[in-house]
């Protein structure tokens, strides 16, 4: 077949062309990294990259709120921390107030420390984060933890029993905060009667008194007797100390423990009366007058109190003078409320502690997947430098060829052979 110049030259130049475009396209998968410069060149692999970005993106976005996380976690332990060592300060500052060589000035210095760890407390409790919001207020974060009720002279709790939650990973959440409820009011209050003085009948003086000696013993007592039914009485939750005169003259008085009604309780519990204290179930009883009558109480229904009421009381307490039983039975209060509100903080510090345990595991999950990601992504859209450098090298060379082949074709004449 015979060529003729014009067609070897349309050839060469479009061999040239190609080789341009070949250096043009390997030049800038070079430059961009790119396998592929459309997704026409390799539509799966464009649509199963799009996948992995996109799991890319909601991992970084994942990192993101863990960053967010971690610094409420943290903010949240160092106030909690701050919290407890209050909370024991106030505690040494009670036994302290408990030892029997305190003047009543000693007690007012006393609640004057302790008024000013309160404030303390109040501001801990009342933390706000970065953005202002209260932090233990849980939903109502808006809303100031805890206020003074001028009213009833105790501090209010002003949040609710929300928990904010925050995602870090598909299917995990953690909770990123603790609401004052749970970690502040649900503390258990002192067991107790609900009052100290009684009710009296018969030869039995107003004077009598019944206080809580021996906690742990009176604890099983209100556990195993307080009828926690609402529609109990007053009369199923009361018991009396009754005192009997001797049948003759000479015999001893007696005294008999009975319920609310009267009745003698099983075992049946009973002795001789001879003036000196009666003890029972964890009680002293300090009856004043004579054989026949009955000394009534009634047991103080369980509930919860605030750590800030529970400090406001024994400052009341012992800016008041009192002495003796009194003031015992109102330490005693403050001592064990303010023991059950630290180990109420330090179980929400175990739980706060739990929750930073799982994210520092789950980010190192995520850190994992991150990696598989994105070098699955990498597989399938990023060049190999390596090999497009080489076929960068390649297309050059190969044009270079094209170039001087077409120099030389293009100086033939027929001359050159005669």
């Amino acid at each position: 077949m015979r060529l003729s110049n014009n067609l070897m030259y349309q050839n060469s130049v479009n061999k040239i062309l190609e080789g341009q475009q070949g250096v043009a396209n390997a030049q800038e998968r070079v430059t961009t990294g790119k396998k592929y410069l459309s997704t026409s060149e390799s539509p799966s692999a464009y649509s199963q990259a799009a996948l992995y970005t996109n799991k890319i993106q909601t991992n970084e976005q994942y990192t993101k709120n863990i960053n967010q996380l971690n610094g409420r976690l943290e903010t949240e332990e160092s106030i909690l921390q701050s919290i407890n060592t209050t909370i024991q300060a106030a505690q040494e500052l009670t036994i302290r107030a408990g030892s029997g060589a305190m003047s009543d000035d000693d007690l007012k210095s006393i609640a004057s420390e302790l008024s000013e760890l309160q404030k303390s407390l109040v501001s801990l409790m009342n933390s706000q984060s970065e953005d202002g919001k209260y932090i233990f207020s849980g939903y109502q974060d808006t809303t100031q933890t805890y206020s003074f009720n001028s009213n009833t002279g105790q501090y209010d709790y002003q949040g609710d029993q929300g928990q904010h939650s925050v995602t870090i990973a598909q299917g995990v959440n953690v909770k990123s905060s603790d609401n004052g409820f749970s970690a502040f009011e649900n503390v258990n209050a002192r067991l107790n009667v609900v009052d100290n003085e009684g009710t009296v009948t018969g030869s039995i003086t107003a004077q009598s008194t019944v206080y809580v000696k021996n906690q742990a013993d009176f604890d099983k007592f209100h556990k195993a007797n307080f009828d926690l039914d609402p529609t109990a009485t007053a009369a199923d939750n009361s018991f009396q100390v009754e005192l009997v005169a001797g049948v003759n003259s000479g015999d001893p008085d007696t005294y008999v423990i009975n319920d609310g009604y009267g009745n003698p309780v099983t075992p049946a519990v009973t002795g001789e009366f001879t003036g000196e204290p009666i003890e029972y179930a964890g009680m002293e009883f300090k009856l004043e007058g004579t054989a026949p009558g009955t000394f009534e109480f009634e047991l103080e229904a369980p509930h919860k109190e605030n750590v800030l009421n529970t400090m406001q009381n024994l400052i009341i307490s012992l800016n008041s003078s009192l002495a003796g039983d009194e003031l015992n039975d109102a330490l005693a209060d403050g001592l064990d409320q303010l023991q059950s509100a630290s180990e109420q903080v330090v179980f929400t510090q175990a739980s706060l502690g739990a929750r930073m345990n799982l994210v520092e595991s789950v980010t190192d999950s995520n850190s994992a997947i991150d990696i598989n990601n994105k070098s699955s992504k990498s597989n399938l859209v990023e060049v190999d430098m390596a090999e497009a450098i080489s076929d960068l090298t390649r297309h050059e060379t190969a044009l270079q060829a094209s170039q001087a082949t077409f120099g030389r074709l293009a100086n033939l004449t027929l001359f050159d052979y005669l």
